[in-house]
């Protein structure tokens, strides 16, 4: 599947892995709600030409998962400052 990278010079090496630290940067430092978004700008940094769309589970089955989601963000930053703004756009 990487076949592509052994063929890469050293300089269009640099410059994919400068591609890929930014994709990762701009996700680590989205905040709030944009962190629970569809992220296919992430994805699009990937060789491969693909634009899978989501399995969207329902309504139910979403809201649990964003439960755990916040209760991880408890356990692995605890000391991360909360907001209680609200989303509103």
């Amino acid at each position: 599947m990487d076949e592509d990278v052994e063929q890469m010079s050293r300089e269009q090496l640099v410059a994919e892995v400068k591609q890929l630290r930014q994709g990762i940067r701009r996700h680590r430092d989205s905040t709030g709600h944009e962190l629970c978004w569809h992220h296919p700008a992430l994805w699009g940094l990937l060789p491969e030409a693909t634009d899978p769309l989501p399995t969207v589970p329902e309504w139910p089955q979403f809201m649990q998962g964003c439960i755990r989601y916040r209760q991880s963000l408890d356990a692995q930053a605890p000391s991360a400052p909360r907001t209680t703004e609200s989303f509103d756009r």
